[in-house]
């Protein structure tokens, strides 16, 4: 390296916590006035902009310039494997099919219909009803929330985001003038249903700290937003839905482990919400409506991998709860839909999803599976209440995604869509494998790994292993093609299902949560030194990849096992744990206290995440170079988080590295907006696993 990183000023606090003390000289780093900051990036602290533009002119000249060459060509490459006129399956709603179409070389969709009986007329011109590029082009963060058309299709409402600050803006226009009606409604989630009549809108409001924390009425033309709901625990958040069959809206309130659910007629203006079932500690459940009933996927009972269970419409309560579909350890009940007259169900066993249909007059029961080693199946909407076709997607790791229609009845499946790469794929060439890691518990952790049939195992190859592991999200094992620009550059693609996600059940998350979130560090380095025996790459080989809740992953495990990694890829990392789970002000910390605990109130709880929290856990260790991301505006992981941790780095292993900080000021948690301008975020990702592990000489990574 031949130039000197910056050095953030050391301007240490002390903070009182439980009788404990500790320091903290990187805390200057957050704005006090950040909630302002996330609505206008303007405002922020002159010398905390300072810091973060010197920090990404480093990144700029260090690892950016030195790699154009190479991430034009992996930008290229990636772009090349995009169908830049793309288009959605269109979706049938009455006398229209709804869907969402590309023009070449355009960042934003357009969002069209067509009379339905020329649903599948490519002859057929489509009438446009919000066309994201115009609207969004020259706006340098761009993101739609909902938009739905309203149940007399006379009316388009579309929610938009222009900061990155996941605060939305919901306007609504006439679909044949293009007018504007003069509602506009501010500080949304991006979260909204219309009501029946086609002149009101039930929508989800975001509260000065970010929270999802009540459901309001706007009937068009009143200029009045009316309260049906509000949540009065922080640590819930608010979000408002249809019934399959379109009858209820159902406002459910929830954590990440409890949940509650209120429902209405569809017709009604000026609701009276009723109750499904009140909320109890670490019990959840989701109703749909199905055969003149509720049908409520839950864990109740000690069902931990869920059941369903039907109540009738008018005494919902546990009390009348009966089982229809009974818990089964070990098979996992993911999500429940419902059609006139079938129940569907999507599950999760050994690791791998099934469709399992149910006939309403029979009871009889059949499946959807799939024969390779590890796939992605969910559903994918399209259909109304009364139709016997179910619309699912399938793909994996190397079979671009499919959607399919199948009738539930005949059982007759038509393939609707293939995703097109127009630089062409052969799925032949690449090698799709399911293995299984021991863990130190002697559990087994499953890993998915993706390789060009070329690649050795030997352990020569390098190897990115991607990781996650909280929340019970399961990183599926989908077709992205931005992978294919590393597997055929000989890297090996893996991602470790460890624990705190549900790849094996809902068991497999809460071994990796609250005082087990150590596990999921410890599978994750498991898994990878799993793959060093078995020759798929060699220590020092490896380049680690996670996001958000990942980068708290990436975070730990390089404190744990530095030179088992080449490089880290930490993308808007969750790092500071402590501190963040200390401060209630912001968006998600009540809301994930169940999730990490509360280190307000609890010694256990802070002992424990004292003991894994990455920023907290920093000492002079041989940590790989590492490339570390954040937005400005994220609501979700603030930008000081990452600021802060690569501050603590420099400082405390400054021999090690080096250390790339690039904060994104034009954007949130999920990085730039558009198809294509995401896409340069991969390539310089990707530039830097390939730099890492020496498959190219663009980049010199010593720290002498």
């Amino acid at each position: 390296m031949t130039r000197t990183p910056p050095l953030a000023d050391r301007r240490p606090i002390t903070l009182e916590q439980l009788g404990r003390s500790r320091t903290s000289p990187y805390a200057w780093l957050r704005d006090d006035n950040w909630q302002t900051v996330m609505k206008d990036p303007s405002v922020l602290k002159q010398d905390i902009r300072e810091y973060l533009e010197a920090e990404n002119s480093y990144t700029a000249d260090m690892l950016e310039t030195p790699t154009e060459t190479l991430r034009e060509e992996l930008f290229q490459e990636m772009r090349g494997r995009i169908k830049e006129d793309d288009s959605s399956v269109p979706a049938p709603d009455g006398p229209y099919a709804y869907f969402t179409f590309y023009r070449l070389g355009e960042e934003y969709g357009v969002f069209a219909r067509k009379p339905v009986e020329h649903a599948f007329d490519e002859s057929c011109e489509p009438e446009i009803l919000f066309d994201g590029h115009a609207e969004g082009h020259d706006l340098a963060y761009f993101d739609i929330g909902d938009a739905h058309q309203s149940p007399d299709h006379k009316l388009m409402a579309v929610a938009v985001d222009d900061k990155g600050s996941e605060y939305y803006t919901i306007t609504i226009r006439n679909i044949d003038t293009g007018e504007h009606l003069p509602d506009v409604i501010e500080n949304t989630t991006g979260d909204f249903v219309w009501g029946a009549g086609s002149n009101v809108i039930f929508w989800v409001k975001r509260d000065e700290f970010g929270r999802s924390c009540a459901v309001y009425q706007r009937v068009l033309g009143s200029n009045e937003d009316v309260l049906i709901y509000d949540e009065p625990d922080p640590g819930f958040f608010v979000r408002v839905d249809y019934s399959p069959s379109e009858r209820f809206i159902f406002v459910s309130a929830g954590g990440h482990t409890t949940s509650e659910t209120r429902f209405f007629e569809v017709d009604q203006i000026n609701p009276d919400l009723k109750l499904i079932a009140p909320r109890e500690t670490d019990i959840q459940y989701s109703p749909i409506d199905f055969d003149g009933a509720f049908y409520i996927l839950t864990n109740a009972d000690d069902a931990i991998d869920f059941k369903i269970v039907k109540a009738p419409f008018d005494a919902p309560g546990r009390d009348n709860w009966q089982t229809v579909i009974e818990h089964t350890p070990g098979t996992l009940i993911l999500d429940i839909d419902s059609y006139q007259d079938h129940l569907v169900r999507l599950e999760r066993k050994n690791g791998l999803p099934s469709i399992l249909i149910r006939e309403r007059a029979s009871a009889e029961e059949h499946a959807i599976t799939f024969d390779e080693a590890a796939y992605d199946l969910g559903f994918a909407g399209g259909y109304d209440f009364k139709s016997r076709i179910l619309r699912f997607g399938y793909a994996s790791p190397a079979t671009p995604d499919q959607i399919f229609d199948y009738d539930m009845t005949s059982r007759e499946r038509i393939l609707r869509k293939t995703r097109e790469v127009p630089s062409g794929h052969e799925a032949s060439d690449y090698v799709v494998e399911r293995i299984s890691a021991p863990a130190e518990d002697g559990e087994t952790i499953p890993v998915t790994l993706l390789r060009h049939k070329s690649t050795p195992v030997d352990g020569t190859a390098p190897l990115l292993l991607y990781g996650y592991g909280s929340y019970g999200v399961t990183v599926t094992p989908d077709f992205r093609t931005g992978r294919l620009s590393l597997v055929d550059r000989g890297f090996v693609y893996a991602i470790a299902h460890i624990r705190g996600s549900q790849a094996k059940g809902y068991a497999w998350y809460l071994d990796g949560k609250l005082e087990k979130k150590t596990n999921t560090v410890s599978d994750y380095v498991a898994a990878g030194r799993h793959l060093v025996s078995l020759g798929y790459t060699s220590e020092g080989n490896i380049v680690g990849h996670g996001a958000s809740a990942g980068g708290l992953l990436m975070g730990a495990a390089s404190n744990l096992d530095p030179t088992l990694f080449a490089g880290i890829i930490a993308a808007v990392p969750f790092v500071d744990v402590l501190t963040t789970m200390s401060d209630e002000d912001l968006p998600l910390t009540p809301p994930e206290w169940p999730e990490w605990g509360n280190p307000i109130t609890s010694e256990d709880d802070y002992e424990t995440i004292l003991a894994y929290s990455p920023i907290d856990q920093v000492t002079e260790r041989p940590y790989p170079a590492m490339l570390i991301t954040g937005g400005l505006t994220d609501p979700r992981v603030t930008y000081w988080e990452p600021a802060k941790w690569v501050a603590t780095l420099r400082h405390e292993a400054p021999q090690a590295g080096p250390y790339f900080l690039k904060i994104n000021m034009d954007a949130g948690h999920g990085g730039a907006s558009g198809r294509f301008e995401g896409l340069k975020e991969t390539a310089t990702e990707y530039a830097f696993a390939l730099a890492v592990t020496g498959k190219t000489a663009a980049l010199n990574l010593s720290t002498d």
